[in-house]
């Protein structure tokens, strides 16, 4: 909408003191045209911006004027920019229209809500599990992630899972929730590290700032963390082609414990399958035999036959 477009432009007028028609349309994505008619439209509605001719010209505020249309706080700002962020709901056109919008916003803002925008990751897929759980947000959510965006040390109570309660000066890095669970990304003493919120008893932000990789970027870092958890929860790997149009079955089943791989001779499609153990892996995949024949390794297959022939036994 125009009226978007001429908020944006003034706030950009604001942050860089003056700006020519031609970035403007780089930066909004319009003809140089219809940002210069943005420009005198401006002016003919009473703001104070003027044009200077000539090599090196532009548009300005008069006298240096700070006008503030957004009527943004700081802390409002960040709240606006996490929807740029993966963890948004909003549609593509709304997020990029915010991604514009930033770098028009006055510092110290515009700093801060980039940092909103990437402060949160959201991995729906819950842990070993397809139980959709509802909690609160844990008690130090908020204190955390403001951390995360001022870039602040923060000194951290911890309980661990066997009840001990630790003391630690952290790096936050960045917030991940995952199914109905949140983590805070940080860097430690003794390398990086993730914990869970819920888990956090105490939190005091530091004036000290976070040592940042230059690299970091956290759904990246993430991934592998998550991969990592996997693989310990579920050490066990079995072979199998599925049929191609039991792929989808298997991906609703299995979620991410399923690595689909390339088509064999015969059409069907190689995956490979982690589980707990042996006993539990085939009973799961037992009633997905339709689409899916295991190959290797040879306990799940036996145990597999066994569960189908004590089947047969009973119902016939």
């Amino acid at each position: 909408m125009r009226t978007d477009r001429l908020v944006a432009i003034l706030l950009m007028l604001q942050r860089r003191e003056q700006v020519t028609a031609a970035e403007v349309s780089r930066e909004l994505e319009v003809s140089e045209r219809t940002a210069r008619r943005d420009l005198d439209a401006l002016a003919m509605a009473g703001v104070p911006v003027y044009s200077v001719q000539g090599r090196g010209g532009g548009w300005r505020l008069v006298g240096g004027a700070r006008t503030d249309l957004s009527g943004l706080t700081a802390r409002e700002a960040r709240a606006l920019f996490l929807a740029v962020g993966p963890a948004s709901a909003a549609t593509p056109a709304v997020k990029a229209a915010l991604r514009k919008l930033v770098h028009a916003l006055p510092e110290p803002f515009r700093v801060q809500a980039e940092a909103a925008a990437s402060s949160l990751v959201v991995d729906p897929q819950q842990w070993g599990s397809s139980r959709v759980e509802h909690r609160p947000p844990p008690r130090f959510l908020d204190v955390l992630q403001d951390a995360v965006i001022r870039g602040v040390q923060v000194r951290l109570g911890y309980v661990d899972s066997k009840g001990v309660d630790t003391q630690r000066t952290v790096h936050p890095l960045g917030i991940v929730a995952k199914g109905p669970a949140w983590y805070l990304v940080s860097n430690t003493e003794t390398g990086r590290r993730v914990f869970r919120i819920d888990r956090v008893s105490s939190a005091d932000q530091t004036d000290d700032p976070v040592h940042r990789p230059e690299d970091f970027d956290l759904a990246e870092s993430w991934c592998e963390i998550a991969d990592e958890v996997d693989r310990k929860r579920t050490p066990l790997e079995i072979q199998a082609v599925c049929t191609p149009d039991g792929i989808g079955v298997l991906r609703m089943a299995l979620g991410g414990r399923l690595d689909v791989g390339s088509p064999t001779t015969d059409g069907r499609i190689e995956v490979v399958i982690r589980g707990h153990n042996e006993y539990m892996l085939a009973g799961e995949l037992a009633g997905l035999v339709e689409w899916l024949e295991v190959t290797g390794p040879p306990g799940v297959r036996e145990r597999m036959a066994s569960i189908g022939n004590a089947l047969v036994e009973r119902y016939g």
